[in-house]
């Protein structure tokens, strides 16, 4: 069986919550990076063990939250041992706005993934873009490099989409699929 290990930062709680809905999908472990950008004793260890990590981190002003972006210029370590080489990757965000720049976060993600020689998994489903699609239906913003989910800015994490913790969800599922294909 693969390891696959969710690695996020939450401002607010609306990413922490499409992480466990990811990991839920992954049956993965979760690795959250602190308020101050930091890991959990024993975070380092987690990630390298792994197959795949799946990234998340809030799109704040186009772009990862400060305390992700601490962490990826940390990854500088593993990346001069070239430890991650051939891991799989993939990336999820969550913004206020229906665009918010969130391809920015994950066009991040992927930058950050590709520097260490990695292998991005993505969502591999087709967006909810006919005419009798809803808010509420899976991958309703039309993302394929990742899962996208947008919450209000005054709407608290219990009030996220159904849709959007659907799709973190059915991609975490496909990132387990895809690492347990890539073992073989």
């Amino acid at each position: 069986m693969s390891k696959v290990v969710v690695i996020y930062h939450s401002g607010y709680g609306h990413t922490q919550r499409m992480a466990q809905a990811v990991a839920e999908g992954a049956d993965a472990e979760l690795v959250a990076i602190d308020a101050d950008g930091n890991l959990p004793e024993g975070g380092w260890e987690t990630l390298n063990a792994a197959d795949a990590l799946i990234m998340g981190s809030p799109t704040y002003m186009g772009s990862v939250s400060w305390q992700f972006k601490k962490f990826a210029d940390a990854s500088s370590k593993p990346w001069y041992t070239q430890a991650w080489k051939d891991k799989l990757f993939a990336g999820f965000t969550n913004s206020a706005s229906m665009d918010g720049d969130k391809m920015s976060t994950l066009n991040y993600l992927f930058t950050l993934a590709m520097q260490h020689g990695g292998i991005w998994v993505s969502q591999g489903v087709l967006p909810s873009n006919s005419k009798a699609s809803q808010r509420n239906d899976a991958n309703y913003l039309g993302s394929y490099s990742g899962v996208m989910a947008q919450s209000p800015s005054d709407a608290g994490a219990n009030e996220m989409f159904p849709g959007d913790l659907e799709a973190a969800r059915n991609f975490g599922k496909r990132v387990a699929d895809v690492a347990g294909r890539y073992r073989r």
